[in-house]
């Protein structure tokens, strides 16, 4: 199809492209556990430094109600670029398989179907990274952390072969370039580019040329994450100076938005390294955080700027959702109505061209829990709790209106549950609340103490004497101490479990003995990292098969390792096991270092 049957199409279907002299381009920014006040646009923290983004907002619109779709990494981007919820297709959370989402048409999919070039940089978190081009991107470079990554271009913007490439930068300093590459590389076409930074999401990991910027008294995992946030302001700086350069400015109409709420779990403890914990972002004053489909957890940075197009200086307050992106990008393409996508056009809204709320309602549901928002009521639905609010008064979520207002819940919730059934699968919850989720709504919805702080976040002792866990902590899991055992819970919803020690020094190779119980069949063993390499590596796991027992069993296992281990991780079956005991011996069989989980 020609660029002027593309134009004539856009006319005569009724799109917004008469707002500008050719099909724009679209920059989508997307950032990783980004609390909803750690931008300047929103007034709230002081200590937050992002000048660029600030203008952004100034030269654009500020969307202080925006939402993202899911409180976690995967169903967020799934919903993102397929513009549906993605309860309609299966990705609930991230543990569920992803047929669902690879059946669906992408943002860039749909966008090349008018012409536009399309790009993915950053964070992927949706299949294998070296198939992102199976879902409709044409330059790659998935860079979400301090090592290699697939990409099929590199940062002296030359094409080359889908492979690892390691341009030895920090990871959000290579997306940003990786951005100002592409631009230049496809600035002569109207292009699409997704840019999803892993930030402020752990391992925080910023050098000392960000965390210079905010010297004083502060945690360090606060310090990391406004670091962090600064570096990513530094990408939009760059984007938006190299769209100046080309005079791309007013033909280019940018999203920033966040995927979710920041962990917070409940202490904010800080906690050394940058490991799992507390990410340094803040929600206050939202209540809850990532994992809850509270304020906390859902609402998010949310940015849209199209100079010359979109009035700049405007703070709009009508809820918006994330999903609108698609809408609205393939509106502006040109491209026909589709009355699948769950998200509007939100260019007609912020131009004033048209009146109102963009939604009538918005819903979500996240494995046990359920809310809608209708104009200013918000309806909140975990395991057997319920709740209402009145936003517009309590945008902290403090004040349950469910006994007051009892004619408003009902609607609310007949409204929720009608939408709930026509998702896959159908209903308000696909799975139990865990322990977890009780204790949070306990904590930030029903005004309880916050429960002790689980094992894995205990720091050592006040002698210097290592916690009961003596350092291992779990993923994908729960951690306790019970019965003179550590006890691995994994919860629905999640990946496979398995426990981490890191900073130890063991020379390989080595036998690795367990004693351990599991109530489910499944595979056992250990993976390693050396000295040196700056993560784990595809083969060095050793694993075996072992059935599901109530008693203890013993299990050898070897590590042909070459070379000094230094960061070690125990992979178990799904559901819960029981580990007693871990400890390892040399090729002679001499004991060389072990531990043992009493009571």
């Amino acid at each position: 199809m020609t660029r002027a049957s593309i134009l004539l199409a856009a006319f005569l279907c009724g799109s917004c492209l008469s707002q500008a002299a050719r099909q724009p381009n679209i920059i989508l920014i997307y950032t990783d556990d980004h609390g909803w006040p750690d931008i300047g646009a929103a007034g709230i923290n002081r200590d937050i430094r992002t000048p660029h983004l600030d203008r952004l907002a100034a030269d654009g619109v500020y969307a202080r109600s925006g939402y993202s779709t899911a409180p976690q990494c995967v169903p967020s981007r799934a919903g993102l670029l397929s513009g549906k919820s993605q309860n309609r297709f299966g990705v609930e959370s991230n543990g569920d398989g992803l047929e669902g989402f690879d059946a669906e048409l992408t943002i860039a999919e749909r966008l090349k179907k008018a012409g536009y070039v399309t790009g993915q940089i950053g964070k992927w978190h949706l299949g294998p990274t070296d198939k992102i081009t199976d879902h409709g991107f044409d330059d790659v470079y998935s860079k979400n952390a301090n090592r290699p990554c697939h990409a099929n271009y590199n940062l002296d913007g030359e094409t080359i072969p889908m492979r690892m490439v390691d341009d030895k930068l920090f990871h959000l300093d290579a997306c940003s370039r990786a951005a100002k590459v592409f631009i230049e590389r496809h600035r002569q076409s109207p292009f699409f580019l997704y840019l999803a930074y892993r930030a402020p999401h752990v391992p925080l990991d910023a050098p000392q040329k960000y965390l210079s910027r905010f010297p004083g008294k502060m945690p360090e995992r606060r310090r990391q994450a406004l670091a962090m946030i600064s570096a990513m302001d530094d990408g939009v700086g760059l984007i938006r100076e190299t769209l100046a350069a080309h005079g791309l400015e007013k033909d280019t109409l940018l999203f920033y938005i966040g995927d979710n709420g920041a962990p917070l779990k409940i202490h904010k403890l800080d906690a050394p390294g940058g490991g799992p914990g507390w990410d340094g972002s803040l929600n206050e004053p939202m209540n809850g955080e990532k994992g809850m489909l509270s304020e906390g957890g859902m609402r998010v940075p949310f940015v849209v700027a199209w100079p010359g197009t979109i009035p700049g200086g405007q703070v709009y307050e009508h809820p918006v959702i994330s999903m609108d992106v698609a809408a609205t990008s393939v509106s502006l393409a040109g491209l026909p109505s589709d009355k699948t996508l769950d998200g509007v056009n939100l260019v007609p809204f912020l131009t004033g061209e048209k009146r109102g709320a963009p939604h009538d309602s918005l819903q979500w549901r996240w494995i046990s829990q359920a809310a809608i928002r209708e104009g200013d009521w918000k309806f909140l639905k975990g395991g057997k709790r319920e709740y209402l609010y009145n936003l517009r008064n309590d945008r902290e979520e403090k004040s349950n209106l469910l006994l007051s207002e009892p004619q408003i819940a009902a609607r609310l919730r007949a409204r929720l549950s009608k939408w709930a059934d026509e998702m896959n699968p159908p209903g308000l919850a696909t799975g139990p609340m865990s322990e977890t989720w009780e204790q949070y709504y306990d904590y930030y919805l029903d005004g309880k103490a916050a429960a002790p702080l689980r094992e894995k976040f205990l720091p050592s002792d006040k002698d210097g004497s290592v916690p009961a866990t003596q350092g291992w902590i779990a993923r994908n899991a729960d951690l306790s101490l019970r019965d003179g055992a550590l006890r691995v819970e994994a919860g629905k919803g999640k990946g496979k479990p398995f426990l981490v020690l890191s900073k130890v020094s063991l020379q390989g190779p080595l036998i690795g003995t367990l004693q351990f119980s599991s109530g489910q069949a499944g595979a056992v063993g250990f993976a390693w990292r050396l000295e040196g390499q700056k993560d784990f590596v595809a083969d060095q796991i050793s694993t075996v098969n072992v059935p599901a027992s109530d008693g203890v069993r013993e299990q050898t296992i070897e590590l042909p390792a070459s070379g000094k281990i230094i960061h070690l991780r125990l992979h178990l079956p799904a559901g819960e096991s029981s580990v007693r005991e871990i400890s390892f011996t040399d090729k002679n069989g001499k004991r060389v270092r072990g531990w043992k989980f009493a009571k």
